[in-house]
Formats: C-alpha cells, structure tokens, sequence
C-alpha cells in the first residue's frame, strides 16, 4: 500500500467513524424524544378523566389501540426497507402517542412520586446496560436469544395470569421481566452498533431507518423495563 493509498484508507476510515457516530446519535436522540412524547401524552391524557373513564369502561376501546400498536410495530418492522425515511418517522411518533395513551392509566394505579422515582431508577439501569452493550468485546447473541424466548414464555405467563390472578405469579412474572429487558437492552445496543459498523458506513436512508428502527426496539426495551420495574417499586393509590 503506497502513501496515497494509505491517506485514502485513513479519509475512508474517518469518514465511516463520523458516519457511525452520527447514525448513533441518532438512535438514542430518537429513542429519547420518543419517550418525551409518550411521556407528555399520558400526562396530558391523565388530566383528562372524561377520556380516562371512556378507556377504562370501554375495553374494546382499550384493546383497539393496544391492537393498532403492535399493528403498527409489526408493519414498521416488516415494510421498513420498502417505506420512506419519512413515513417511517411518523409511524414512530404515532406510535409514540398512542402508547402515552394506554400509559396514561398508570397514573390512575400509582403515585406520581412512585412513577417519578421509578422513571429515573429505569432510566439509570437502562443507561447503564445499554453502555455495557456498547462497550463490552463480549458476543451477547446467545444472552439476547435465551431473553427473546423468554419473554415469549413471560408474555404467556402474563396472559395465563390474567386469568388465575395469582399475586404471587405477578410478582415473580415482574422480577422475571424486569431481568429480561435488562438482558435485551444490553443485548439490543450492541446489536445496532454492528448494524451501524463497518468501513463502508454511510449516512443515508437506507442507514438512517435502521437508526430508527434500533431507536424503537431500544424505546420498546426502556418502556417495558419502566412497566415492570413500577409492577414492583411503584406505590399504589
């Protein structure tokens, strides 16, 4: 390799860091304004008790935009490279409010101190996995599929659950999640930080929804984390 080559080697390596760390940037600013707005949205919906009373007496209400949620997930998850960077983005946001929306009935359970405290022990956990994903040489690939199934195993206890009302299985089905999410966001951070390596990293669309698309799974591992966390921290009304 002649000195030339080796100035282009070095531009291009330069180059693909910068775009990296941009498209980094981007997955956690995302993630963040997302849960600002989510946030916002169920304070907003928690004032309004007509709505509240609406959600809470109508369950086909509730259902319906726990329904177009998981709708919404699904079809960002499977149509990203095909919709735009744009349409993709306000996918996001819409989906950003419609969970402020179920969210908001938690502040009909718990204090708002409860919710407050829990919010930043979450943030802090979460902050603190998602740097060790980052960071760590460690292949955490067989710890985040050992997770996935195990959230699959948890989302069936919890239906189960609904049913048995067992306090006992609530508690423990908790603390089973609330490891999992901790697993998942470790394993999720390092995950988009491979999606977004390599010296041929660019910032474009196509790079861009990628980013987007680790700010929702990032977002999804922070909310859950938050739920289950509260499921045990939080103080009831």
């Amino acid at each position: 390799m002649n000195f030339l080559e080796t100035k282009d080697f070095v531009k291009d390596t330069n180059v693909s860091k910068t775009a990296q760390s941009t498209l980094m940037r981007s997955v956690y600013t995302w993630m963040t304004l997302a849960l600002a707005i989510t946030g916002l949205t169920a304070m907003y919906m928690a004032k309004s008790l007509t709505v509240i009373n609406m959600m809470m007496q109508n369950s086909m209400l509730f259902w319906g935009v726990l329904i177009a949620e998981v709708v919404l997930v699904m079809y960002m998850s499977a149509r990203i490279n095909k919709i735009s960077f744009t349409t993709a983005t306000l996918l996001f946001i819409a989906y950003s409010i419609l969970n402020g929306v179920t969210l908001s009935i938690l502040f009909l359970v718990y204090t708002a101190s409860s919710i407050a405290t829990t919010f930043f022990v979450t943030a802090g956990t979460f902050g603190a996995m998602a740097l060790f994903g980052y960071v760590t040489k460690k292949d955490l690939t067989r710890i985040g599929s050992l997770c996935i199934m195990g959230v699959i195993g948890l989302i069936i206890a919890s239906v189960v659950n609904m049913f048995l009302h067992n306090t006992m299985m609530d508690m423990i089905i908790s603390y089973v999640g609330v490891l999992l999410f901790v697993g998942l966001t470790a394993y999720d951070a390092q995950k988009i930080k491979h999606l977004l390596s390599g010296d041929d990293i660019e910032v474009n669309e196509s790079t861009q929804k990628i980013a987007l698309l680790g700010a929702l799974t990032l977002y999804l591992d922070f909310i859950n984390l938050f739920i289950y966390l509260l499921r045990i921290l939080g103080d009831r009304k």
